[in-house]
Formats: C-alpha cells, sequence, structure tokens
C-alpha cells in the first residue's frame, strides 16, 4: 500500500545535477517533488490554492531567484520560497528575507536541514490554506441569502464544492431526489457569488405548456405568433448578468433542446420573430431528480445538451443519508414557524427526538420542514405519527452501543448549541460542561458554532 506523499516541493535551477540531487533526496523522503530548469515552466502550475513550498536557486540567467520570488509573490504572497546559492553573504540574506523569502540557504547544506526546512514551510502553507478556508466559511455564514445547514460528511462536502464554483462563469448541474432542496442550493449560490445583485430567475420547466415554454424561455416579439400583442422579455434575458434556474430540466421538449443548446455554446438568445440576437452574460443552473444520463440512452434527452449542462455537478444527498442532521434541520424550521405564526416552542419529548432519528423520510428535507411546521401549529401529539415500523429498519438498529452513546451525544450538544444560538457559555451551562470539555467534544464531533448562530 502507497503510503500519503509528507507534501509538495517544487525546485528550480539551471544547473541539472544540483537539480538531480535534491530531487532524490526529497523522493526517498517520500515528497512529492518536482524540478525545472526555466522560470515559466514552474510559475504556469502555482495557484493560490497550490499547496507547497519553491525551493530555487539565486544566480540563474534570464530570471534569477530575486525575480522568480517576485513573480510567486504575484501569484500568491504566502507560498514559502526557499532560495540557494553558492555565493551568499549576510547582506543578500538580509534583503532576501526581507522580500518575503521563507529561508535563505548556502551552498553547499545540510540535507537533513533542508528537509527540516521545508517540512515547517509546508506546515505553514497548510496553516495558511486552513485559515483563509476558515475565512471563507465565516464570510459566507454572516452573508445574507440562504444557508445549507448540516454538519454530515455529505453535505460538507457539497458546501465545499458550491464555494469552489461560487464566482466560476460555469453552468452547473444539480442532481437530487424531490424535496432535498435544488431550488435552495441555485439561490445559495447566486446570492453568495459576484451576480448576487442580479436577477435569479426560476423556471420550473415540467410546469409549462409545452407551446409555451419556447416564448417563456426566449421571450417573443410583437406579432411573433397569434395572440403576442406586445413584445415579451424571455427568462434568459430578464436573467441577463444573474442566474437562470432551470428545474426538471428532463421535461423540455427535444425540440427545444436543441434551441437551448444553442443559446448555451453562443450565449446569445433571439427573441421569437426577431433577427438581432442579445449577448448573454448568465450563468445556468439546471436541476433534476431523474437519471439523465439514461434518458440520453432511452434517446428521450439529448446528449450533447446533458454534457454541456453537467460541466459542473452537484449532487445534493437524500436526507436518510444525512440522518446525524435531521435534529438541527428539525430545530431550525421549527424556529421559523415559530416566528411566522407567532407560536411557542416547545422541547420535543425525548420519544419524539428517537424517532426523528429512526425515520426514512421519502419526502426529504420538505417531509422534515412540513412536520415542524405542523408541530408548532398543532402540538406534538398530532404532528408525530409516522409508522413506527419504520425503526426497525433505523440507522439506530445497526450501531453498536458506543456508536449510539456517541450519536446521542453528538445530538444532545447540538441540540444544545441550536437552543443558545451558538453562545458558549450557555451551552456549557445547560449541558453542565467544562469549557474544554465542550470544545473537545465539538472538535471531535466537527461543530462549530457558527452554524447555530
Amino acid at each position: 500500500m502507497e503510503t500519503e506523499k509528507l507534501g509538495v516541493v517544487f525546485v528550480i535551477d539551471d544547473e541539472e545535477h544540483i537539480r538531480t540531487a535534491i530531487e532524490q533526496t526529497f523522493e526517498l523522503r517520500n515528497f512529492e517533488v518536482q524540478s525545472f530548469s526555466h522560470a515559466h515552466q514552474l510559475l504556469n502550475q502555482l495557484s493560490d490554492t497550490w499547496p507547497g513550498v519553491v525551493i530555487s536557486d539565486i544566480n540563474m540567467p534570464k530570471m534569477d531567484g530575486h525575480q522568480l520570488m517576485a513573480e510567486v509573490k504575484n501569484i500568491d504572497p504566502d507560498i514559502p520560497t526557499i532560495l540557494l546559492t553558492g555565493f551568499g553573504d549576510i547582506s543578500m540574506a538580509v534583503n532576501a528575507m526581507r522580500n518575503g523569502a521563507y529561508d535563505f540557504i548556502e551552498k553547499p547544506f545540510n540535507n537533513d536541514d533542508l528537509v527540516d526546512t521545508v517540512k515547517r514551510a509546508l506546515d505553514k502553507r497548510a496553516l495558511v490554506l486552513e485559515n483563509r478556508q476558515l475565512k471563507q466559511e465565516i464570510e459566507t455564514h454572516c452573508l445574507p441569502g440562504p444557508r445549507i445547514l448540516g454538519n454530515s460528511p455529505n453535505i460538507v462536502q457539497m458546501r465545499n464544492i458550491l464555494n469552489q464554483v461560487m464566482d466560476a462563469p460555469a453552468d452547473i448541474m444539480i442532481d437530487g431526489e424531490t424535496g432535498t432542496g435544488k431550488e435552495l442550493v441555485a439561490r445559495y449560490l447566486h446570492d453568495h457569488s459576484i451576480r448576487r445583485d442580479s436577477n435569479f430567475v426560476a423556471l420550473n420547466c415540467g410546469a409549462i405548456p409545452e407551446n409555451i415554454i419556447e416564448s417563456e424561455l426566449f421571450g417573443a416579439e410583437k406579432g411573433a405568433y397569434t395572440g403576442a400583442d406586445k413584445k415579451r422579455i424571455g427568462k434568459f434575458e430578464y436573467a441577463n448578468g444573474g442566474t437562470l434556474f432551470l428545474d426538471e430540466i428532463e421535461s423540455t421538449p427535444m425540440s427545444l433542446q436543441v434551441k437551448l443548446l444553442r443559446v448555451l455554446e453562443e450565449r446569445k438568445v433571439v427573441r421569437l420573430g426577431a433577427n438581432e440576437g442579445i449577448d448573454l452574460d448568465v450563468r445556468v443552473i439546471a436541476a433534476t431528480k431523474v437519471d439523465l444520463l439514461e434518458l440520453c440512452e432511452q434517446g428521450l434527452f439529448r446528449e450533447d445538451l446533458y454534457y454541456r449542462l453537467n460541466l459542473v455537478k452537484v449532487d445534493i444527498p437524500p436526507l436518510r443519508e444525512r440522518i446525524e442532521d435531521v435534529p438541527l434541520l428539525f430545530l431550525h424550521f421549527a424556529r421559523v414557524a415559530s416566528a411566522r405564526y407567532k407560536k411557542e416552542l416547545i422541547p420535543l419529548s425525548q420519544e419524539h427526538k428517537t424517532q426523528l432519528l429512526s425515520y426514512s423520510w421519502p419526502g426529504n428535507v420538505r417531509e422534515l420542514r412540513n412536520l415542524a411546521e405542523r408541530y408548532i401549529l398543532l402540538g406534538e401529539a398530532a404532528a408525530f405519527n409516522f409508522n413506527k415500523s419504520t425503526s426497525s429498519n433505523s440507522m439506530l438498529s445497526s450501531m453498536g452501543l458506543t456508536q449510539r452513546v456517541e450519536f446521542f451525544e453528538k445530538f444532545l450538544i447540538e441540540e444544545a448549541l441550536a437552543s443558545n444560538e451558538g453562545c458558549i457559555k450557555d451551552t456549557m451551562e445547560e449541558l453542565n460542561l467544562a469549557r474544554k470539555t465542550l470544545y473537545d467534544k465539538m472538535k471531535k464531533y466537527e461543530l462549530e458554532r457558527t452554524t447555530y448562530q
């Protein structure tokens, strides 16, 4: 079994034997190493998310180490650069450090010393990237607009994907069962992106009659068809600068799919009855609840349109696959309903807390939200009428004692954090836990207080 690499190291030196020696030194110690003889080769592979360290000679033709370091800093000022030279002196070292070098090492160098320096630099780089990600997550949570709640691994992974493509000019395909929140995910992408100040336009393709969906999407000039007594602005044009969300994309007629593909490829729309095209700057987010590739194989959906829309694919997990998020989601929906209907939020009984975790949720998040609203409006007894036979097939029944204890411990901590809106002091008092104990358990279960604020 191959062991995990310790880190990424780029080496640049105009002398081949030195490059080879350094490369072998790090390969033998299980690092991922690439060596370069020209600066542009190295620079083309760097980015502000690159996780490695650059080792560069100073005295090189065309672009020396100081110049290279300046170019690296333009890409990301926090990429550690270690400079090597056989002609070093104190003033050169001071100048290099002042300009942002991570370290300055004279040739000939001790291999172990160089490796130790690189390890420290990699640790620093990893910390910088981790802090950036955390900062981005905190900023996203603090922004107005929809939030995607949950701490289950598949929801965390989905949020990471969404945050990576947030501002990318790429069309996106959302795949999820009915009730999983496909429009919420689309709105999350729009409201937290650079397009947030322009329109978010949603169209359910399955709810529009086939004879008018073309004019709905592309618009129409006055007189373009019988009954067109005035100019109509289509959804593409209305969403220009923003986001167009096409739900149930599988419902679009085959005749329309050809025209839709052309608009997506040319980024230009022509109203029915018009000759002039309108340039588009719009991100299209399509959503489906079926296997589109299977429809392609059946000849019911165009394969070229499928691949055009499927540039970035986001899978929303069904609620049964993120059951640990149910308590948090239920409390959130109950709070919203309590405020809307101006009715008191009464804590759930332990029996019904267990029932929440034992149910398979065929209607997904939508069903859970409806239950929370019924609970607020009608009370606990009337709201909780699940078929209790489902509990025999629940996730809990497959757990051992230790897993069940941990599951309920996490549930209780989440419930306390949520009821106290993320306040650590109040949560400590409610659970009668010391601050360090609470923090340790939150770290164990990967809980962030900002999620509950």
